[in-house]
């Protein structure tokens, strides 16, 4: 079913929605960048549709909203644990086609491995999603159309922004009451066809050869920050942590909280052992499992070509690079 309708009437629609939904868009917050003066853009709750920043790519991804920074997973005593109360609320997010391929790149993680995540799952089956178009090639960083991510027709919702009204695409039985009053309208959703930056993902790849390539160490510059991995809308590694309350040191609760394999000490193991002490060894990993190991074991890249690496980085280590100069390496071996 596809509508079109005035920014005040779908900002009506969005009100009925908020009823069932918490709604959720990338959204301007100023003065809380890098700096004292840039602003950060990152997924809020919003009640309308001028809240969106829609000109701009989100420094962050929506990627909290199902896979929290920080997630009780139970609470203990002495003589038994408590799993805490699930939100009741459903969530509604907007976010793009890049994105919503990351979703199913952390699904195969948490729920098409061996195990799947009980409490992943419960955030899951309560979220929808409103996939909005991109302009033109996309931002300077983005590669999404080397990674096969920039178009999607997996979402219950597609929106286009256009001479001042939105075009909506309604996929799922669950809205098309609530849209059934818009004008009918014929369009096409607006995806990315090309970027900018294009990156070439090698065919071939022997990890044993890999893994001792020079290329590596130009990037022991990194300061081991994490950054880059935090804003990944792919990245699922989280530690653990079992917290002790002060007023009784026999009750706590346990957490996971998000973790990064940049990070020191993230692969330090009893007795003080850690795999990969170099910054540059890391930086091989995380390229490796994003563009190898993970497609070995689910059929897609796990990077979905989001650039937000490239531009979170404070010490400019071009991920785009990093895998054109691979790609280059190893082709010239080939050949």
């Amino acid at each position: 079913m596809k509508k079109s309708f005035t920014n005040k009437e779908f900002n009506e629609i969005l009100s009925i929605l908020s009823n069932d939904y918490d709604i959720y868009a990338p959204i301007t917050l100023p003065y809380k960048g890098t700096f004292s003066d840039t602003d950060s853009i990152k997924y809020g709750k919003i009640s309308n549709i001028e809240e969106i920043n829609l000109n701009n790519k989100s420094h962050y991804s929506a990627k909290e909203i199902l896979l929290p920074i920080t997630q009780t997973l139970f609470y203990f005593t002495e003589k038994e644990f408590i799993k805490p109360k699930i939100k009741t609320k459903k969530s509604l997010i907007f976010l793009r086609s890049c994105d919503l391929h990351s979703v199913n790149r952390v699904e195969n993680i948490y729920l098409h491995n061996k195990y799947s995540d009980e409490y992943y799952k419960e955030v899951r089956d309560k979220v929808k999603f409103i996939v909005m178009g991109c302009p033109g090639q996309g931002w300077d960083s983005c590669f999404c159309a080397s990674m096969g991510t920039n178009k999607t027709e997996m979402y219950n919702i597609g929106v286009k922004f256009q001479d001042n009204k939105i075009f909506v695409d309604v996929k799922d039985q669950d809205f098309k009451e609530v849209f059934n009053n818009g004008v009918d309208s014929e369009f096409e959703m607006e995806f990315v066809t090309s970027n900018k930056e294009v990156v070439t993902i090698p065919e071939r790849i022997n990890e044993d050869e890999v893994i001792n390539f020079e290329m590596w160490r130009d990037y022991d510059r990194c300061i081991a920050c994490g950054r880059c991995n935090f804003v990944c809308p792919t990245c699922t590694c989280f530690t653990m942590q079992d917290i002790f309350y002060k007023d009784n040191e026999k009750n706590g609760e346990r957490r996971r909280v998000w973790a990064s394999c940049h990070v020191d000490g993230f692969t330090t193991m009893a007795g003080g052992h850690e795999f990969r002490k170099k910054t540059g060894d890391r930086m091989r990993f995380k390229v490796l499992h994003k563009i190898s190991d993970y497609k070995k074991r689910f059929g897609v890249q796990m990077c979905t070509g989001c650039g937000r690496c490239e531009d979170i980085c404070p010490e400019y280590i071009s991920y785009i690079n990093c895998i054109n100069k691979l790609a280059k390496k190893l082709g010239d071996k080939n050949d």
